[in-house]
């Protein structure tokens, strides 16, 4: 199998789909089953485990259920800090500067 970075987006999802898929069976329960434990309707549980479309909030449902959302924390946490003046930095909440308006009569 390939590395993750080297897949499509596509290729993630039928992925993620086939894994999930995989959990169901090792529970015994069916697609119905697990739509309706999860909140989704069996037509969009049917869609995601054939193409791997679902979106996040219904994906977070699924993995719930599945009891599946320790990876879910790590999606696109920053990597540790290099430096105490990195750590230092992201401690500080930003703040946005407003931009100036052009006055109409210059």
């Amino acid at each position: 199998m390939l590395p993750l970075d080297l897949l499509t987006p596509a290729e993630i999802a039928r992925l993620l789909a086939g894994r999930v898929r995989a959990l169901r069976l090792q529970c015994g329960w069916t697609q119905k089953e697990l739509a309706s434990r999860s909140g989704l309707t069996l037509p969009t549980y049917r869609r995601f485990e054939r193409t791997g479309r679902i979106s996040l909030d219904r994906l977070l449902r699924v993995a719930v259920v599945l009891n599946a959302r320790a990876g879910f924390e790590q999606i696109f946490a920053l990597p540790p800090a290099q430096s105490l003046a990195e750590l230092a930095q992201r401690t500080q909440h930003p703040t946005r500067k407003r931009g100036r308006r052009e006055r109409a009569d210059a």
